[in-house]
């Protein structure tokens, strides 16, 4: 399978992993499985960081290039074709942050594992939940 992290799963299996579901902290483990990083995630990881939601140590730029290089995570690009699927993907979500996650999936056949309900509930594009 391969597997688009959600941003906040990401955060999850690096700083809380008992906050995955038992599936997903198994899909993540599968090396079998792809495991893919949109920009957008590492995006919102720093703005967490910025507005203290989040510490990355020793700092933020400096953990998601640790991170990057640690996981070797393939890097799901920002195309043009994202951009327009963004807008035609069925999300009942306003974020746009949301909208590209969910569009890269559909556009790169990738698998969104997230515990967000919308992006589960979400159409035209593959979803796995990683909430219990």
């Amino acid at each position: 399978m391969r597997l688009l992290l959600d941003t906040h799963v990401l955060l999850w299996a690096l700083l809380e992993p008992e906050r995955l579901s038992t599936n997903a902290a198994k899909s993540l483990e599968d090396r079998e499985n792809e495991i893919w990083v949109s920009p957008i995630s590492l995006w919102e990881c720093l703005i967490l960081a910025e507005k203290g939601r989040v510490t990355l140590e020793p700092n933020p730029e400096k953990w998601v290039r640790g991170m990057m290089r640690k996981l070797l995570p393939r890097e799901a690009p920002i195309t043009s074709e994202v951009a327009i699927r963004s807008r035609t993907v069925e999300v009942d979500h306003g974020d746009p942050a949301d909208r590209f996650l969910a569009a890269t999936a559909a556009v790169f056949d990738l698998t969104l594992l997230t515990a967000d309900n919308l992006l589960l509930s979400g159409k035209g594009y593959p979803v796995l939940s990683a909430a219990d």
